[in-house]
């Protein structure tokens, strides 16, 4: 089921496994693309003077790698392996395991529409990758917003049994974000005046949004949802009717983004 071009771009960062080594460098195969092989140098292998190559690397490895140079010309593939650190390593580490989960999804796809993966592939895969960015956003943005995701696919034949696989097997992604809502009232009614401007807060979206006492006149206010544009929308749409309702009873309000 490829669904990647047959080489990698300069800059990309790549899976691969070690399966040579000499003196002078190693050798591997990249894994995401068809076992192609490519080229570690013992200049890149490690940074400082590297005096045994097996001290860093060994056979059977798997490995993340930058890619450095591509000459398909030569069928020539050179890597680095110490132009990463360790947070771009775990990022690709993660990202290749989601894609191979996503992959088996798509198997499963191909079952609810009785057709063989590679057909399945051929049908939506290369569109949602480049959609989408990957097989596994377009299941995560499936299982999150099922309306949007039919919207962006024309409502296509294969789109119901895709969000049938993604309902049954995506946690949709979850984002939190915070600040702090400060509300006050002086006037004999004030503390009514506070209370319905935080429940008209959290009545935006009862769902998603919760506030808590920090010490008055200051309130944190948590907003969860599927989206980071949906939480910062319905962030501003709470504080916004909290301030709107305290201001309208006389008080002050105002809010400070976390």
């Amino acid at each position: 089921m490829p669904l990647r071009a047959e080489y990698p771009d300069e800059g990309d960062l790549v899976i691969g496994t070690v399966t040579s080594i000499r003196n002078f460098g190693a050798f591997v195969t990249l894994d995401e693309y068809g076992a192609r092989e490519a080229f570690i140098h013992l200049s890149e292998v490690a940074t400082g003077w590297v005096k045994y190559i097996r001290d860093h690397i060994r056979e059977g490895q798997k490995i993340v790698a930058r890619v450095l140079r591509v000459d398909p010309s030569k069928n020539q593939i050179d890597l680095s392996l110490k132009r990463i650190n360790d947070h771009q390593r775990r990022e690709k580490v993660q990202q290749w395991k989601n894609e191979g989960r996503a992959l088996r999804l798509v198997e499963q796809v191909a079952q609810g529409l009785k057709i063989t993966p590679d057909q399945a592939s051929d049908l939506f895969g290369a569109t949602l990758v480049e959609r989408y960015g990957s097989l596994f956003a377009a299941f995560e943005i499936a299982s999150a917003d099922a309306k949007r995701f039919q919207k962006e696919n024309e409502k296509a034949p294969w789109v119901t049994a895709f969000l049938k696989v993604a309902r049954e097997n995506i946690v949709p992604p979850r984002v939190t974000i915070l600040g702090t809502l400060s509300v006050s009232d002086p006037t004999p009614d004030g503390v009514e005046h506070v209370r319905a401007a935080l429940q008209a807060a959290e009545k935006v979206d009862p769902a998603a949004v919760e506030v808590h006492y920090v010490g008055a006149p200051k309130y944190r206010v948590r907003v969860t949802a599927g989206q980071y544009k949906q939480a910062e929308e319905t962030l501003k749409r709470a504080t916004d009717a909290a301030i709107k309702s305290i201001t309208a009873a006389g008080g002050e309000g105002s809010f400070v983004r976390a």
